[in-house]
C-alpha cells in the first residue's frame, strides 16, 4: 500500500482534472455558440485551437520539459490553467476566449509530456501497467460522470458557474501535486542550462540520434500516433454520419454516444482487472485491432443497433491499446529525454490531424459521408494490421532478452 500512496493521488488528480474538463468544454462550448449568434463555425474553432497550440509549442517545448523540475512543472501549470479558466467568463469578445483557449493550449502541450515523463519516473516498473489501467478507468470515469456533472450544473446555473468549477478542480490538481515527491532535487538530467536556439537544435539532434538507434521504438510510436490520428479524424464525421446515414434523431444520437460510454467503462474495468497479467504486445496488438473492428462496423452499419455495437466494440478495445502504449512508452523511453522526443512527435501529430480532418471533411462533400468513414476505417485497419506485425517483433524481442 505504501507504494501505491504517491500514484493513487496521482490518479485522483487525474480524475478530478478530467471531470472538470469535461465540465468545461461543454459549458464552453454553449459559452461561444451564444456570443457568436448560434454559430456553429465559432464552435468548430474551438477544436482547431487544440493543435494550433501544438504546432507552435511542440519543436521547443520538450527541450522547456525536459531542463525543468516536472513537479514544480506541472503544479505551476495546473495554477496557470486554472487562473486562465477563472477570467474566461468576464471575456465580452470570441478573440478574447479565443486567445484565452490557445495559452491553456499551450500550458497542455507542454502539461501531457511533462506528465508522462515524470509517472515514468515515480513509478517502479511492476506498476506501470496496472497505474495505466487505472489511469484508462480514471479517464473513463470522467467520461461519463463529467457530462452529467456538466448538465447538472447548468440546470441550476448559467454556464459560467460550470467553467468555475473546472478552474476549482484544477486548482486542487495542482494542490494534490504539491502532495508529489520531488524526484528531481538535485536537478532534472536533462541539466537547467538557458533555453536557445542553439540549445533547441542540440534537442532535436539527440532526438535524432535517439531514433535512429530506437528504430522500432521509433516505428511503434509513429504507427500508433497514426492510428489515432485517423481515428480522431473520423470522430470529425460522428455527428454528420449518424444524422445524414443513419437518420438518427438528436436523442438517439445520445443514446448512440452512452453506448460508446458503456464500452470504455466497461473496457476500462476488465483492463484494470487484467492488464497486469497481459503482455505490452498483445495489448498493443489486440487493442488497435480490436478498436478498428469497431470502426470498421460502424462505418458499414445502416441501422442504429449495428451502429451502437460498433460504437460499442471500438470502446471497449481503445482502453486496452491506450495501457499498452503508454506502457510501452515507459518502458522503452529514457525519461531523460521523454519530453522533447513526445512534444517532437505531438508536433507530427497535430500536423497529422489537421491534415486527415481536412482530407476526410473534403472526400465527405465530394462523395458520401458512409464512403469517407468506411475508407478512414479500412485505413485504420491496415495501420492496426501494421501494429500487430511491430507487436510480434516486440514480443520476440522480449523472448530474445
Amino acid at each position: 500500500m505504501e507504494k501505491w500512496k504517491d500514484p493513487a493521488i496521482l490518479l485522483l488528480a487525474v480524475g478530478i482534472s478530467n471531470v472538470g474538463a469535461w465540465i468545461y468544454l461543454i459549458a464552453l462550448n454553449l459559452t461561444v455558440l451564444e456570443l457568436a449568434g448560434g454559430s456553429p463555425l465559432a464552435v468548430a474553432v474551438l477544436y482547431m485551437i487544440g493543435p494550433a497550440a501544438v504546432l507552435v509549442t511542440g519543436f521547443w517545448s520538450g527541450s522547456l520539459i525536459d531542463r525543468r523540475n516536472k513537479r514544480r512543472l506541472l503544479v505551476v501549470l495546473d495554477v496557470l490553467r486554472a487562473a486562465m479558466i477563472v477570467l474566461l467568463p468576464f471575456a465580452e469578445s470570441l478573440l478574447v476566449i479565443y486567445l484565452a483557449v490557445f495559452i491553456l493550449g499551450i500550458a497542455g502541450a507542454i502539461f501531457e509530456p511533462a506528465a508522462m515523463a515524470y509517472v515514468t519516473m515515480l513509478l517502479a516498473p511492476e506498476q506501470r501497467k496496472r497505474f495505466n489501467a487505472l489511469r484508462s478507468l480514471a479517464t473513463s470515469g470522467a467520461f461519463l460522470v463529467g457530462p452529467a456533472a456538466a448538465g447538472l450544473l447548468l440546470a441550476i446555473g448559467p454556464p459560467e458557474f460550470a467553467i468555475w468549477i473546472n478552474a476549482a478542480a484544477l486548482a486542487f490538481a495542482g494542490i494534490l501535486a504539491i502532495c508529489l515527491p520531488d524526484l528531481e532535487k538535485d536537478g532534472p538530467s536533462g541539466g537547467s542550462e538557458k533555453m536557445s536556439l542553439e540549445t533547441i537544435k542540440r534537442d532535436w539532434q539527440t532526438v535524432q540520434r535517439f531514433s535512429r538507434s530506437n528504430s522500432y521504438v521509433t516505428g511503434v510510436y509513429v504507427v500508433f500516433t497514426a492510428f489515432m490520428v485517423m481515428a480522431t479524424a473520423l470522430d470529425s464525421l460522428e455527428v454528420s454520419f449518424a444524422t445524414l446515414v443513419l437518420g438518427l434523431s438528436d436523442s438517439q444520437y445520445g443514446v448512440l454516444v452512452s453506448t460508446a460510454g458503456a464500452g470504455i467503462l466497461a473496457g476500462a474495468l476488465l483492463n484494470a482487472a487484467v492488464a497486469e497479467r497481459l503482455a505490452v504486445p498483445f495489448l498493443l496488438g489486440a487493442g488497435t485491432f480490436g478498436t478498428a473492428l469497431g470502426y470498421l462496423l460502424y462505418a458499414f452499419s445502416g441501422t442504429f443497433a449495428a451502429a451502437a455495437s460498433g460504437f460499442f466494440i471500438l470502446a471497449f478495445a481503445l482502453g486496452f491499446a491506450n495501457t499498452g502504449f503508454q506502457t510501452f512508452c515507459q518502458e522503452e523511453i529514457p525519461a531523460a529525454i521523454m519530453g522533447r522526443f513526445i512534444s517532437l512527435l505531438a508536433l507530427v501529430e497535430a500536423l497529422g490531424i489537421l491534415a486527415a480532418t481536412a482530407a476526410l471533411a473534403a472526400a465527405a462533400h465530394f462523395f458520401s459521408v458512409q464512403t469517407t468513414v468506411i475508407v478512414g476505417s479500412l485505413c485504420m485497419l491496415g495501420i492496426a494490421a501494421a501494429m500487430g506485425m511491430l507487436s510480434s517483433v516486440q514480443k520476440d524481442r522480449a523472448i530474445q532478452n
